[in-house]
């Protein structure tokens, strides 16, 4: 069984299906596309088509060419199609326990038990909000990148928005065009070269997790997966001058924000890009999550469960894993595993 059907769902069951094993996605969403569902409006991929794709199928669009949320959207939908995934939807996976030799998984939809499960929920529905204080105080709008759809209610306003990452980047350079902005960050933020993109991003991952898996030193080398990168919005954003930004600020008023120098400022809306937090209530019940979020894991296999993989989570379940075209190599992975545990 697998828990989820975004695209680290998906790319496992592309290779499940390779295998024999009769399976099945049990997904949350409505229709497909996983989180690239609630993304904003505007968004862009930071890689071109070819190289933002899922194991079997390019992308449409060619080298070049960075496509919108939308085109995401349609190529994850037709992906499912193209490969007739058994996908079960809306499920609502409450919780997996052990029962006897398989995982018991309940749903608002039912009960299933499989031999394998693998958990590919990402993190989309636990964003994360850091505590500041005075944060309950503050009369103004609040909300997460999580919940951000597009500046028009924003215009004339003065907007804060914090975090450091291409998020609060791409988010900034559009509300920017229609409010007076102030960027908020731990530390500066780290631009990449006009010239680099998501595919120089992976290759950099991928010569790292080879070096390690040959027992090599690992090259230090500059630019990673969570610098901004350079897609036309935030060029423009430089270009006019906005892409500038403050280090966090100390406490919240009910007005606006101080920072450690006294100086306070008036805001009137917060966006809070800082991140998610892997969704794994679900398997608390297994005795598996450990308290700062995370499953020890071999591989992509738990230590403390072995009927258990998770595929898609991040670092720690493979390099580039977040991603649409990093996600398969441990897919692929995971696929064979649990092919040859269950022979």
């Amino acid at each position: 069984m697998i828990i989820g059907g975004g695209q680290a769902g998906l790319a496992t069951a592309y290779y499940l299906r390779r295998t024999g094993l009769s399976f099945e996605i049990l997904d949350a969403e409505d229709g497909p596309g996983g989180a690239w569902r609630h993304t904003w409006d505007s968004l862009h991929l930071f890689s071109p088509a070819r190289f933002s794709s899922l194991p079997g199928w390019i992308m449409p669009g060619g080298p070049d060419w960075y496509p919108p949320r939308d085109h995401a959207l349609k190529y994850i939908a037709e992906y499912e199609e193209r490969y007739k995934l058994p996908i079960r939807r809306p499920v609502i996976v409450k919780r997996v326990v052990r029962a006897a030799d398989r995982l018991r998984i309940e749903t608002d939809a039912g009960e299933w038990a499989a031999r394998a499960v693998v958990s590919a929920t990402g993190s989309w529905r636990r964003p994360y909000l850091p505590h500041y204080p005075g944060v309950e105080h503050f009369r103004g709008e609040q909300l997460h990148s999580a919940d951000y759809r597009n500046p028009d209610c924003f215009a004339g306003k003065r907007v804060m928005i914090v975090g450091g990452g291409n998020s609060a980047a791409q988010i900034l350079a559009e509300v920017s065009r229609v409010a007076e902005t102030i960027w908020a960050t731990l530390r500066e933020p780290t631009f990449l070269p006009d010239h680099i993109d998501g595919r120089d991003l992976f290759d950099r991952a991928t010569r790292r997790y080879r070096a390690e898996q040959a027992g090599e030193a690992v090259e230090e080398i500059a630019g990673g997966l969570g610098d901004i990168v350079m897609v036309p919005s935030v060029r423009e954003a430089r270009d006019r001058g906005v892409l500038r930004s403050v280090r966090m600020f100390e406490r919240l008023t009910c007005h606006g924000a101080v920072w450690p120098d006294g100086v306070e400022r008036a805001i009137d809306a917060i966006i809070w890009c800082t991140g998610f937090r892997p969704a794994l209530d679900h398997l608390i019940d297994l005795g598996v999550v450990e308290p700062n979020d995370y499953v020890e894991t071999e591989g992509t296999r738990a230590v403390r469960e072995p009927r258990l993989w998770l595929v898609g989570y991040g670092e720690w379940t493979g390099y580039a894993s977040a991603t649409l075209i990093g996600v398969g190599r441990s897919a692929r992975q995971t696929a064979a595993e649990i092919a040859e545990t269950l022979a």
